[in-house]
């Protein structure tokens, strides 16, 4: 259960870091696909890799280039390091094409597992549950391929903390797993990068009713339309969780932060306006810039907020040429 929020609180030092750490971990699953440089064991890439010494990798899945699809990987940190296990979802590559492809067609939701004998009682019933059904299908096709694989990590690490996170589409799979998750009784920790709603009201009290401010974060930032659609005009509606990125430009800091109230909270994301020619800017910019496989130290990954229009479609140019030659 989400507590409210003081009015204008801020992120504190340690949440900061450890988000920072959270978007690099995600921004690594854009490596995975098979038309990128991969990830690979014992754990490397061309992104943050170096970064997480202590990762093993496990597994890595990619059911394809659809909307419908899914693509991550699972990762074990190992100790000095906290103790998790990691399951990383990405999120697409064509932030415009993603808008564009949000269906409003929904369905009804039905806890895990589908015969209500749950591990979890309280997740037995969801009343009155819509979801979205392109991102229910995405969490379907992911299932099949990762959750044995994260079940027996659990018997095998029983201490390390199950941790899912995700960016953009990837957010939406990685909240609907996290139900899934929470209703077998795996208890995870969830933080997404630009969520889009998944769900109509009910979905979302249901949401709000599972986790708290400790075990699900919900980053938005400022400019960023992802997270305002599919629209409530539509019959959707965000669940609480929030931490707003007010900063609209990089670099950012935990005063940038902001713990927002409720689902729709005004003075956060739900209130500002949308940039359309700062779009692919505002649902990247998490911290760092995400979405791209490329060395921390890329020329890709500095170039800072520009409002000529002219060079935001350059720079898509450019992410659309790093990832698929």
């Amino acid at each position: 259960m989400f507590r409210e929020s003081p009015l204008g609180e801020r992120m504190s030092y340690r949440l900061c870091d450890c988000e920072l750490l959270l978007s690099r971990i995600v921004d690594i699953a854009y490596c995975v696909g098979s038309l990128n440089t991969g990830v690979s064991k014992p754990f490397q890439c061309l992104s943050f890799c170096k970064d997480f010494p202590t990762f093993t990798l496990q597994q890595t899945w990619n059911t394809g280039i659809t909307l419908s699809d899914s693509c991550g990987y699972i990762a074990l940190s190992h100790p000095p390091a906290p103790p998790r296990i990691i399951v990383a979802f990405r999120g697409t590559y064509s932030i415009a094409n993603a808008l564009a492809d949000l269906a409003i067609n929904k369905q009804e939701y039905v806890p895990y597992p589908d015969d209500g004998h749950t591990a979890d009682p309280a997740a037995a019933k969801c009343n009155d549950c819509l979801v979205h059904a392109g991102f229910l299908q995405s969490w379907s096709n992911t299932n099949a391929l990762i959750s044995d694989v994260v079940a027996a990590l659990r018997s095998e690490y029983p201490g390390y903390r199950l941790t899912l996170v995700g960016h953009s589409l990837g957010g939406a799979v990685a909240a609907l797993a996290a139900l899934d998750y929470k209703g077998r009784g795996w208890d995870p920790h969830v933080t997404t990068f630009g969520e889009p709603k998944v769900g109509n009201q009910g979905l979302a009290d249901y949401f709000d009713a599972r986790f708290g401010a400790e075990t699900y974060r919900r980053v938005t930032h400022a400019e960023d339309p992802v997270p305002l659609v599919p629209l409530g005009a539509w019959g959707y509606r965000q669940h609480a969780g929030e931490y707003f990125v007010e900063r609209v430009a990089l670099p950012v800091d935990r005063c940038d932060v902001r713990l927002c109230v409720g689902q729709e909270d005004p003075e956060c994301v739900a209130g500002g306006r949308v940039n359309a020619v700062q779009m692919l800017w505002a649902h990247r910019d998490y911290f760092h810039r995400l979405g791209l496989c490329v060395p921390p130290d890329s020329l890709l990954r500095k170039i800072r907020y520009i409002h000529d229009g002219l060079f935001a479609e350059l720079e898509l140019e450019l992410v659309f040429y790093v990832n698929y030659n």
